[in-house]
């Protein structure tokens, strides 16, 4: 696994470990290397420990889910540089290393974003939707073009696209929430562009009933069945958490504050996701609305 320390790899390990399950971590210091628990790899200049690999034998799964972060600086060159190659790269050098391994495991399930389906307003947008335009949407189709090898080398190869992530330990949730506790919640611009969304907890069961599923392959929309606009989401957390929020921050504000692609692009794009894949499969959520989903978030 690769992104084990992040914020959703953290717990998927920890809840596969919590059954039995080998988790191999993949790291970038060699110094944090645990003989037969991890393997130095070093994306940036194309190194991998693949004799450490080797040894290891018998792999099931590859679940790769490093990345860069977004939201946590302005958009500019470097900042694009790093989002894109950390995402690309370190894609195309596991692809090429699950390759070349003495045992090739089965599967390589691999991040991606519902950022590739762009702003698409009220559309419905199932994974047989085509890709949007914007800087995140050419990210997420480079990013899922570099698991093609693995495709053409017999792999089931399945891309996770994932959409927010509930919860107070991480994402856009934990960094919202002092905001709304101080009754200073708002809407963002209009309020009426769409947010797809799905607790940590339906996301790490998602993954591992991708894992399990072997009749599943290509990409996989990981979002509730209930989208919600970003004014209901505002009123719902303010509700949940009993505090006022009825303010608004208009783009201005956000072009100011944050930089202006990078509002239009993560916090104005409106998104209508449906999980068609992951429903037709028979897989259930467990907190399907957005006050579900806060709830159970807030919980955790």
């Amino acid at each position: 696994m690769s992104g084990a320390s992040g914020f959703i790899g953290s717990y998927l390990k920890s809840d596969l470990e919590s059954d039995g399950i080998e988790v191999v971590s993949l790291c970038r210091q060699k110094s944090d290397v645990v003989s037969g628990k991890s393997v130095f790899w070093d994306p940036p200049n194309k190194e991998i420990d693949i004799e450490s690999l080797d040894k290891i034998g018998s792999i099931d799964a590859v679940v790769h889910l490093a990345g860069e972060s977004i939201g946590n600086a302005r958009f500019n060159s470097t900042v694009k540089e790093k989002i894109l190659d950390s995402r690309v790269k370190t894609t195309s050098l596991l692809a090429e290393t699950i390759l070349k391994l003495r045992s090739r495991p089965k599967l390589f399930i691999s991040g991606s974003a519902v950022g590739i389906y762009g702003n698409r307003g009220e559309e419905v947008l199932s994974e047989q939707s085509k890709p949007g335009t914007g800087f995140l949407a050419q990210v997420c189709q480079a990013w899922e073009n570099s698991t093609k090898k693995c495709e053409a080398g017999g792999l089931r190869v399945v891309n996770i696209r994932t959409s927010i992530v509930l919860s107070k330990n991480g994402g856009a949730l934990k960094r919202q929430l002092p905001i709304f506790k101080f009754g200073l919640g708002a809407s963002l611009g209009s309020g009426s562009q769409w947010m797809s969304f799905i607790t940590l907890q339906d996301e790490i069961r998602a993954i591992r009933f991708l894992i399990k599923n072997d009749s599943i392959f290509g990409p996989v929309n990981l979002s509730t069945n209930n989208p919600v606009t970003n004014r209901d989401f505002t009123k719902t957390l303010g509700k949940v958490l009993s505090k006022p929020a009825f303010l608004k921050v208009p783009n201005l504000g956000l072009y100011m504050a944050m930089g202006r692609e990078l509002s239009q692009e993560l916090l104005l794009t409106s998104q209508k996701v449906s999980p068609k894949v992951l429903t037709e499969a028979g897989f259930q959520f467990q907190a399907e609305t957005i006050d579900q989903a806060l709830k159970v978030a807030l919980a955790s």
